[in-house]
């Protein structure tokens, strides 16, 4: 969704069509009166009034206008995915590596909420997958707690098996399936 921002009241005020961190760029239509225009790309503005085609808007304007509304923007979520040995809690040795990284990000925040979600493949039952799903998700949150995220608050749930990164039938071992998903807000 691209982000918008309108300036101050009046006969001159606009939008802006920013990109999103991806650096996609969604869309805007403005109708009135005065018509309909359509704002599609990056740092092209209209007139709230839809009177006047859209134009492009130069960087210092934008800051100018926009500048304390962009900066006070939530950081956007993180999401990461840690994958597991076949029928365990332990790590696989690329996931591992991952760890730092997430610690960093969230250390890159003045202030965070982790959500760990576990899930596993269809080699065993729904009870039996979802019991290790939340150890497993549990593990990853103990981790963290232990590398110096004892005052964040980590979330823990399972999803078992009813959330499948690769579909497949019950009976297949799927390694993309044995994971964690974790969201930092």
């Amino acid at each position: 969704m691209a982000l918008w921002l309108g300036a101050c009241a009046g006969p001159s005020s606009y939008i802006v069509l920013l990109p999103n961190p991806d650096g996609t760029v969604g869309s805007v239509i403005v109708k009135s009166q005065h018509g309909e225009q359509v704002v599609s790309k990056a740092d092209q503005g209209v007139l709230l009034d839809g009177s006047k085609a859209p134009f492009d808007v130069p960087k210092a304007q934008i800051t100018q206008d926009f500048g304390a509304a962009i900066a006070a923007r939530p950081i956007l979520p993180e999401h990461y995915m840690l994958f597991f040995d076949l029928g365990n809690s332990n790590l696989t040795a690329a996931s591992k590596k991952e760890l730092p990284v997430i610690l960093d990000r969230v250390r890159a925040r003045k202030s965070a909420d982790i959500s760990v979600i576990g899930h596993t493949d269809t080699l065993d039952t729904a009870s039996s997958n979802y019991l290790l799903g939340l150890k497993r998700a549990q593990a990853i949150a103990d981790q963290l707690r232990q590398l110096g995220l004892d005052h964040i608050n980590i979330s823990v749930e399972s999803q078992g098996l009813t959330n499948l990164l690769v579909p497949t039938p019950m009976g297949v071992a799927e390694p993309r399936n044995r994971r964690v998903e974790i969201t930092i807000r």
